[in-house]
């Protein structure tokens, strides 16, 4: 999931030289009132394993740690027995992963035309596919102009969501499938200015997520969210470390697409990327 702060002002970007994105906003004074959380909730979130701060209460459910979406079902549902291991490796999957059967295409869908998203979101999502379709992968994507059937649909965020700062969510696979459902705000463009290769970094790390990818920096969010050193908890969906990819990662190694934070800017496939996906989709599940 990609957590990226929304930009404050034009003026506080000048002061901060290094500024974060991330599907929520970190400002507590700007959240809506109605974005109470109960501690029931919240304690049920981190009986599944998940961090309990800033949680976002949405439409349907609860968004935790940045961008994962999690329903009233989720919530409701017997956690399962979680060990918490962190260390300082990188990359991570959960324990659902997407079946191939050594070729499988996911189709997605993004509305278009009025109430649908712009030119700018389109390209986003086609560079996306894009990138990940150059990798030669067991599994590929392509853009449905039908949402009938589609494998998974882009959806528009809420109003309230994107003026909190939400940018986007998205869940993990289940029974074989990817997630079903990317919510991406509309004002990736207008509101922060991001290029198409920007927005294709977001919307290609909530893909990540739905093909069952966490956070590479899951079990330290302040290598690229900054702030006190924290993990986001292993939860019952697992944070399985990836054979082959990169050790120890540090702020020296802050290109991954799926890092929970991010500036807005261009993030390609870096090495460990590839590596990640090389084993987690060719001809391995």
């Amino acid at each position: 999931m990609m957590k990226i702060l929304s930009k404050l002002s034009s003026a506080a970007l000048i002061a901060i030289l290094t500024f974060t994105f991330a599907c929520k906003q970190n400002d507590e004074k700007n959240v809506a009132p109605n974005n109470k959380v109960s501690e029931k909730v919240l304690h049920q979130i981190n009986a599944l394993g998940f961090t309990n701060t800033g949680v976002i209460k949405t439409d349907g459910g609860y968004i935790v740690e940045g961008d994962i979406f999690l329903s009233e079902t989720d919530l409701n549902s017997t956690p399962k027995q979680h060990n918490l291991v962190v260390g300082k490796s990188e990359q991570f999957r959960t324990s659902n992963v997407v079946n191939t059967n050594g070729n499988r295409n996911i189709t997605i869908y993004a509305p278009t035309g009025y109430r649908g998203y712009s030119s700018a979101m389109l390209a986003g999502l086609d560079e996306a596919i894009s990138r990940y379709n150059a990798l030669g992968l067991d599994l590929t994507f392509s853009r449905t102009t039908s949402s009938w059937n589609a494998d998974i649909k882009m959806t528009r965020l809420s109003r309230t969501d994107e003026q909190r700062g939400v940018l986007g969510s998205a869940g993990f696979p289940t029974n074989g499938n990817p997630y079903n459902e990317i919510k991406m705000s509309g004002v990736l463009e207008s509101s922060y200015g991001l290029s198409t290769d920007g927005i294709a970094t977001i919307i290609g790390h909530e893909m990540g997520h739905c093909i069952g990818f966490r956070h590479t920096d899951y079990f330290d969010r302040s290598i690229s969210c900054g702030g006190s050193t924290a993990n986001e908890g292993a939860s019952d969906v697992g944070a399985i470390n990836i054979p082959g990819t990169l050790k120890d990662a540090d702020l020296a190694d802050n290109g991954s697409w799926m890092l929970a934070c991010t500036d807005g800017s261009d993030r390609p496939f870096t090495s460990g990327d590839q590596a990640a996906l090389n084993w987690m989709y060719k001809n391995n599940f």
